[in-house]
């Protein structure tokens, strides 16, 4: 719009620029004209009736009958010859005379003008020489009379002004006009794409039933046609998919379910088994420990498949208490036995309280510790602390920290991906691959987040910010 709005005022103005010249010219030309024929006629005619050489009253005389040719009395006249000089009003200075003029008038026996601008007024100076015919074979010669006279320009001005005024009302209502019909223009093609815009939005933010409607046959139909094309073929691929992780999750679910039962059973005979290995052959005692580990394996498999089923069906349902989060955590290392080897930095009894799932958390926090004391190394550190807001916000953040090589840059981003594991960070363990993603389930459901990173100083840390209540304002100490 405002390209084409540049076209038009400058096509606008160079149109009007180049009339507004060529009809200022006419009227100059058309005015000097008849100036000039009419000068010559009373010249011609009052030339012959002139003694010679002439006086100083024969040049006045002339100059006012020459002045009075003009009906309107805005001729002034100079008559010269030699010395000698006469004006049609007495004592008139002919400003306007220009050396110049006054020159080419003596060297010459054409007729010549100039205009000549003063103040805000410009006039018309014409110039010419009084010539005698000897006869009609010998021609004419000079006869050292110059007669100069001075028209005021004002009606030819008022009418260059009338025709830049007409001009100026011409050419604002013809760029509206344009503008006018470039905005129904640029509607026309901007509707359309303003609808591509609106349903790209709409796919983008899951609607994938949108579709637009194709009028006419043009180019922005043809691509209306293609988007519906292309969102029907993702309409379906991503059922598609859907349907096949719906199937997939209810398969994994429905195995896991089917195994706790023969696990259950397996778990009974290797508890029994384990109790008799002592009195077996070294063989049969090895194979029996063997097969009671990855019987426990198993198990602990099923159990992060079962929990892993529930958080995609929706049926996590954190159940919340009020509890005291450092209390909490002292109980989740105790029950581990790893009070020993993890430093436990956390904030006094009752110092800080939040409403969490007490399960979930302690799946949380065993999660993480668990992960630093296998593949991290020792000094293992839990920290507890409250964090705030500028907004008021405040949050329990939990950090787990290792001394060990730290993880990978390229294995930070998948870290809390299911079944993920990295050769170089994650060899194969007692560990299901599941349990970072157990983890990163059950901060989310209690709204809060996850992330892992390497210190500077070498190590992992596992940061978990949980929201607290925003009833009670947080203490200065801890921010």
């Amino acid at each position: 719009m405002l390209a084409f709005t540049l076209v038009a005022a400058v096509t606008a103005a160079t149109t009007g620029a180049l009339t507004f010249r060529e009809a200022r010219t006419g009227v100059l030309q058309q005015s000097q004209d008849a100036v000039i024929q009419q000068l010559r006629a009373q010249v011609g005619r009052l030339a012959p009736n002139l003694a010679f050489p002439p006086g100083q009253g024969e040049l006045g005389r002339l100059a006012g009958n020459v002045a009075r040719a003009d009906p309107s009395g805005s001729w002034r006249v100079l008559v010269t010859y030699g010395g000698l000089s006469a004006t049609s009003i007495p004592g008139d200075p002919f400003q306007e005379l220009t050396p110049a003029l006054r020159g080419s008038v003596e060297s010459s026996m054409a007729t010549v003008f100039q205009r000549v601008a003063a103040g805000d007024r410009t006039a018309l100076v014409v110039g010419m020489s009084v010539t005698f015919a000897e006869a009609p074979a010998k021609g004419v010669y000079a006869s050292g009379i110059h007669v100069f006279l001075t028209v005021p320009q004002t009606t030819e001005r008022a009418y260059v002004d009338a025709l830049v005024t007409a001009a100026e009302r011409a050419a604002v209502p013809a760029l509206t006009l344009a503008v006018l019909l470039a905005l129904l223009a640029a509607r026309g093609v901007l509707r359309p794409v303003r609808a591509l815009r609106r349903a790209t939005r709409s796919i983008a933010e899951g609607h994938l039933d949108t579709r637009l409607a194709v009028d006419g046959s043009d180019e922005l139909a043809d691509l209306s046609h293609t988007f519906n094309e292309t969102a029907a073929a993702l309409e379906k691929s991503v059922a598609e998919l859907r349907g096949m992780e719906a199937r997939a999750r209810r398969f994994a679910a429905d195995v896991s379910h089917e195994l706790r039962t023969p696990l259950a059973a397996m778990s009974a005979v290797t508890d029994v088994l384990d109790e008799d290995a002592a009195r077996l052959d070294p063989d049969t005692a090895t194979a029996v420990r063997l097969i009671s580990e990855e019987t426990v394996k198993l198990a602990r498999l099923v159990d992060d498949l079962m929990e892993i089923s529930r958080f995609d069906a929706g049926a996590a349902v954190p159940h919340l208490d009020e509890i005291d989060l450092a209390e909490s955590l002292r109980r989740t290392l105790d029950a581990r036995a790893w009070t020993g080897p993890v430093d436990a930095d956390l904030p006094a009894p009752g110092a800080l309280r939040g409403l969490v799932d007490p399960r979930r958390l302690d799946v949380v926090v065993a999660n993480l510790v668990g992960n630093a004391l296998r593949h991290g190394a020792r000094p293992v550190t839990l920290r507890l602390y409250e964090a705030g807001e500028p907004g008021g916000a405040r949050f329990a953040v939990i950090e787990v920290l290792d001394s060990g090589p730290g993880i990978p840059d390229d294995v930070l981003p998948y870290v809390f991906e299911r079944f993920y594991k990295s050769d170089a960070a994650r060899t194969r363990t007692e560990g299901s691959g599941l349990g970072l993603a157990i983890t990163a389930e059950n901060v989310r459901v209690h709204g809060g987040t996850v992330r892992a990173a390497n210190r500077p100083e070498g190590g992992a840390v596992f940061t978990v910010r949980l929201p607290l209540p925003a009833d009670e304002p947080p203490r200065e100490d801890q921010w």
